[in-house]
């Protein structure tokens, strides 16, 4: 049987302003730019809960979230890190936190924050951290 891993997660971003739409049009825009998930990419517009203009419910935060299955993505997960972080360089966001969960290398989270209030596209201000746990033993 072939190894799965879930990736999943979400990107959160601050609303300013009740009536700022700029930074919901510019983080919808980044994500509409990926490709389809027909090309088999390791980011795919698809498996992104992709922001409408018009900012509809929510308190003060702005969740994206998104996830996939993969085939063993763990041993192409720099490849899909570098698309990530590619991502997050053009969208406004505050925090980033991803899941991968793996049949043998347990699950890891990663979580990016900005250095400053918010991180703006192309400003480059982020840091990462990983976690990682594994829960029970091989089934073999």
């Amino acid at each position: 049987m072939d190894q799965e891993s879930i990736v999943y997660g979400c990107i959160k971003d601050v609303r300013l302003l009740p009536s700022d739409r700029e930074r919901v049009a510019i983080n919808r825009a980044a994500m509409l730019a990926l490709p389809h998930a027909e090309e088999w990419p390791f980011l795919a517009q698809e498996m992104f809960s992709i922001p409408q203009t018009e900012v509809l419910g929510g308190y003060q935060t702005t969740v994206m979230h998104f996830g996939a299955s993969y085939k063993a993505v763990e041993y192409e997960w720099d490849q899909w890190i570098a698309q990530f972080e590619a991502l997050l360089s053009q969208m406004y966001w505050v925090s980033a936190t991803v899941h991968l969960e793996t049949e043998l290398a347990g699950t890891h989270t990663f979580i990016w924050e900005s250095t400053g209030n918010f991180h703006a596209p192309g400003s480059g201000d982020m840091e990462v951290r990983c976690e990682w746990s594994h829960e029970g033993g091989l089934a073999l």
